[in-house]
């Protein structure tokens, strides 16, 4: 037998297994064990030669000798393992070796599995077979986890396209927006549209839950809005109406929404909010950051309204109103302590910047430092309007 053969026996699996034996005979077992059954079989007499063909062939098992001239078993699989290219090839190790303290090298060393010589067909071809499936489960599990993952990247896309792709210009008015998700797609929402008399919409909206069916719950509030067919000047009225309409598609599930109309002429702010956090206010001059005071309903999608308040607010120059998602007050560190309101209101009033951007930029690298380097679990979105 040469240094390395490859057989097709009556191909079937198109499974590759690399045997790897110094001796010709524990080889000629092995050979004849394990052919006719459909694999592709790979040969190799010493521990470069294995790899050397585990490298070019990239084998689906290799079953390998521990006690080899030069290079040893061990030796060759911790190479195998260091190698991204053949690290995740599973190997079942072959030795006369039968102490614990030698299986368990092997299992350090990244093994799967140990047969002690003399070879036992059945053990071998049930071992090989056990470790055949595994390893292609795993392959295609990781296969359609990179097919999801590239699903919920187009969705991601989609529901970025969905965002205002850049803030608009209002009169006396600077605003800067932040956006992040936690996973590819998530459910937090913002927008801004434009309305009669010098007069803006402003939503801010988080769907419940995190990936696809946030994103599509989000994607269905979007539509509401911009596609509502009345006046978007009644706070009360949208809410009502776009609840009404998500009550109808929506079952087991909600969206929380605060949203406001900012008249631009008057600098005044109608509210009416639907299971969200009320928007925060700071006047830089009083160095004090509160929420504004809204009363609201229930989230949207759960059942129809039968009133909706509305809270009007007046504004005046220097003042910063921040519009948020939960992912930001609920953001934790690795104690388990929650960001909260009250952080965010200490470095909301802090902030002497009458740049909205370099505003939140503050907000966001105080929560980052806080989270410690643990992820967000949770989607985060803020708009920060700062009037001039």
């Amino acid at each position: 037998m040469s240094d390395m053969a490859t057989v097709a026996d009556n191909n079937v699996t198109n499974e590759k297994i690399l045997l790897v034996d110094d001796n010709p005979t524990n080889l000629q077992v092995l050979y004849q064990t394990l052919s006719g059954r459909g694999y592709k079989l790979l040969v190799a007499k010493n521990g470069e030669s294995a790899l050397a063909v585990a490298r070019k062939a990239a084998p689906h098992l290799i079953l390998l000798d521990i006690m080899m001239p030069d290079i040893d078993g061990y030796e060759v699989c911790r190479r195998l393992k260091e190698d991204e290219n053949t690290s995740e090839i599973p190997i079942i190790f072959l030795s006369a070796l039968d102490e614990t303290e030698d299986k368990v090298r092997g299992l350090d060393l990244g093994a799967v599995d140990y047969i002690a010589k003399p070879f036992q067909a059945d053990e071998v071809i049930a071992r090989v077979n056990t470790h055949l499936t595994i390893y292609r489960l795993k392959r295609e599990v990781e296969q359609q986890k990179a097919e999801l993952e590239r699903e919920l990247e187009i969705v991601s896309e989609v529901q970025r396209d969905l965002l205002p792709k850049q803030l608009p210009t209002i009169k006396g008015m600077k605003l800067a927006a932040y956006y992040k998700t936690s996973r590819y797609a998530g459910g937090d929402y913002y927008d801004i549209i434009r309305l009669e008399d010098n007069q803006w919409g402003i939503m801010i909206a988080d769907a419940e839950g995190h990936s696809a069916p946030a994103a599509v719950r989000m994607a269905m509030t979007c539509a509401l809005l911009r596609g509502y067919h009345e006046s978007a000047t009644d706070p009360a009225a949208l809410l009502r109406d776009v609840n009404e309409t998500l009550c109808d598609v929506m079952e087991g599930s909600f969206v929380t929404a605060l949203y406001c109309v900012y008249d631009s002429t008057l600098r005044s702010l109608r509210m009416a909010r639907a299971g969200h956090m009320p928007a925060v206010l700071c006047r830089p001059g009083e160095g004090r950051a509160v929420e504004l005071s809204c009363d609201g309903v229930h989230p949207l999608g759960i059942f129809p309204y039968e009133h909706v308040p509305v809270t009007e607010a007046p504004l005046r120059s220097g003042d910063h109103v921040l519009f948020y998602t939960d992912g930001l007050t609920e953001r934790f560190n690795p104690r388990g302590e929650m960001y909260g309101l009250d952080r965010l209101l200490t470095r909301f009033q802090g902030s002497t910047s009458s740049e909205p951007q370099e505003v939140l930029d503050a907000i966001m690298a105080d929560a980052e430092r806080f989270a410690d380097g643990l992820p967000a679990e949770d989607d985060q979105a803020l708009l920060l309007c700062v009037i001039e």
